[in-house]
């Protein structure tokens, strides 16, 4: 069992993380596409983290560009609105690849769709090798299989690369009992467990994600990405968010 965050530290209490970055993140205040000063400094965060002696890879989504679910509610066929959805990761882990070697992170894009002219396959062994290596890795196209989620891909690259914590950065600061931006005392959850997400049906991650980091006992943080620092900050304990394990 991986080691459940204790008390704040100046220190990463965990040295390998997954970090998962919803494609809605990235747009900012647009309402679609991209704002490169967030991704700017989301990529800023990130390699103020590995600075730290942390490996870092990360799952991204597409949502900011395509989502399967909204084409399947517009009459598409699902498996090929999925697979639009997992192109649109591709885009986005592109481009946060592109920032973070301008700041001098060594970075590589495995893909779970062969596109061999812009990423690499995904190969777990060459994954771990690049991480290994110090390079932070993206993986992007989800699972490669429609009908499942980027969560759920982050949950499966997690339990794969051996990660001591799933973070996932959202919109809000944590896991609340109501929408925090639209009930006015909506309740932050401190801690909670894998069974209390599922049985309140809390929309954290999909059931499926959940069930998965439950059976391989992967801790799952969840706080904002909007904050500065705050994956820094998140792997050493501090700020706001909300730790799942399999004990409150």
């Amino acid at each position: 069992m991986k080691k459940p965050l204790s008390k704040p530290s100046s220190k990463p209490l965990y040295k390998r993380a997954l970090l998962k970055i919803s494609g809605e993140a990235l747009m900012g205040d647009r309402g679609y596409g991209q704002d490169p000063k967030v991704i700017d400094r989301i990529c800023r965060d990130i390699k103020n983290t590995i600075s730290m002696g942390v490996e870092l890879c990360l799952v991204v989504g597409g949502g900011n560009i395509f989502r399967g679910i909204d084409g399947e509610s517009n009459g598409m066929e699902r498996a090929s609105a999925d697979y639009m959805g997992m192109i649109a990761t591709v885009l986005n882990a592109l481009a946060i690849q592109n920032c973070l070697e301008r700041m001098g992170v060594d970075t590589r894009v495995l893909s779970a769709i062969n596109m061999m002219q812009v990423c690499e396959p995904y190969i777990r062994r060459r994954a771990e090798r690049h991480m290994e290596r110090g390079r932070v890795v993206i993986f992007a196209a989800g699972t490669g299989n429609p009908f499942f989620t980027t969560d759920t891909a982050a949950a499966l690259r997690a339990n794969e690369m051996g990660c001591d914590v799933l973070m996932k950065g959202t919109q809000v600061d944590g896991v609340y009992d109501a929408d925090p931006r639209k009930t006015k005392n909506a309740r932050l959850f401190k801690n909670l467990s894998y069974h209390e997400v599922l049985v309140r049906d809390l929309k954290v991650m999909d059931a499926s994600a959940i069930s998965l980091a439950r059976e391989n006992q992967i801790p799952i943080l969840v706080f904002s990405i909007h904050n500065k620092d705050g994956v820094r900050e998140a792997v050493c304990g501090k700020g706001k968010f909300t730790l799942i394990t399999d004990k409150t």
